[in-house]
């Protein structure tokens, strides 16, 4: 099977922006006794997706994994449905770290007005004493857009997109 070409970084930012808008829920991944434990929580992200947040209670056991250990993984996926293929599904898979985000940090006003504009709902869970604003600081992201189309960008230019080749180093080929 050949390989897609590769689209331009503008493209595949677009195509990041379409999924995180409709996809409003993701997997966050903590470490509970040193192995992955995931939990499903919404998000909005920052300007890019360097930075993701999160409004969670202390009482959930993700919170507990974030507190001994910030290390985290989010993945985003739009849903499968009947005569959708599976494997094709964009989605994207970050990694990062969870810093708690006070309420006297210059952008917590504003983080929470965004959040609350994509979940009015939760306005009540602010006012519980339990649930904080988390910011997850993302380095590593890997975007699929369906086959051939798998991109991957760091935090140091979050804009610019590679497009990801089979690593053919070490894999033997049968005659």
């Amino acid at each position: 099977m050949a390989m897609s070409d590769a689209m331009l970084s503008e493209e595949v930012q677009a195509a990041w922006a379409k999924l995180t808008e409709k996809i409003r829920t993701g997997v966050l991944l903590t470490l509970r006794n040193g192995r992955p434990f995931g939990s499903h929580v919404p998000y909005v992200f920052g300007k890019d997706w360097t930075r993701a947040y999160i409004h969670v209670s202390r009482l959930a056991l993700h919170t507990e994994h974030l507190l001994r250990d910030p290390r985290i993984g989010l993945f985003v996926s739009e849903p499968d449905r009947p005569g959708k293929n599976p494997l094709a599904l964009r989605r994207m898979n970050l990694q990062g770290e969870a810093l708690l985000l006070d309420v006297s940090a210059p952008d917590y006003a504003e983080v929470k007005e965004r959040y609350l504009a994509r979940f009015p709902q939760s306005a009540m869970m602010f006012g519980f004493a339990d649930f904080a604003l988390w910011e997850l600081r993302l380095y590593d992201a890997h975007l699929v857009l369906g086959f051939g189309q798998a991109y991957l960008a760091d935090a140091t230019t979050p804009l610019v997109w590679t497009h990801q080749k089979p690593n053919t180093k070490n894999v033997k080929s049968e005659t």
